[in-house]
């Protein structure tokens, strides 16, 4: 079959519309544990990206406390970034990445933000939007790859993971913070 007729190939549900089948890649998981490997992989790629673009963010940020908590989370991402590898490690596998459509997509976003509005607390208000995006994403991922370690009985990567989860979840929350407390009330004036 060709690849065109595979995208194609159609099945009716009970309602009668008509749904894709996608039919998947050479080399496509087949295992959870491919699964699990292949999310690590796209997540490594992301947290790398995301040390990239931390500074950017900080720097553009006129709150100190925006910035702070920005520069703060870039130290932290470093260490996710090692533990990552620690995971890689745990598991016998090379840590590398796998380009992560989703953190690509949302760091354009966040460099459209710093591209439409002007310094300041609107700005501000921008990078901490667009850096929960981001929290939300890796608080997804996060919680899926543990539950995957879990029924894998990777308990020490789910550790390792669980930490990271948590790490994310409190990002969110300062950000969340310094938005109520501060950046958006500015903004609206």
């Amino acid at each position: 079959m060709k690849n065109s007729e595979k995208q194609n190939d159609t099945k009716t549900t009970v309602k009668g519309s008509k749904q894709t089948i996608v039919q998947p890649v050479s080399g496509a998981a087949k295992e959870l544990k491919e699964l699990f490997i292949d999310s690590l992989k796209d997540i490594y790629w992301a947290e790398n990206a995301l040390v990239s673009a931390l500074p950017k963010m900080a720097a553009n940020a006129t709150s100190a406390a925006l910035a702070s908590t920005i520069k703060e989370h870039h130290a932290v991402t470093l260490n996710q970034v090692a533990r990552l590898e620690n995971v890689f490690d745990l598991l016998g596998e090379k840590a590398e990445g796998k380009k992560c459509e989703a953190m690509a997509g949302l760091l354009k976003e966040g460099d459209s933000i710093l591209e439409e509005t002007e310094p300041g607390a609107v700005r501000d208000a921008g990078i901490i939007a667009a850096s929960q995006k981001i929290e939300h994403y890796e608080i997804a991922t996060y919680g899926t790859l543990v539950a995957f370690a879990k029924t894998l009985g990777e308990n020490d990567a789910a550790k390792f993971l669980t930490q990271t989860l948590a790490e994310e979840k409190e990002a969110d929350c300062l950000l969340n913070e310094v938005a109520l407390n501060a950046v958006n009330i500015v903004a609206a004036e």
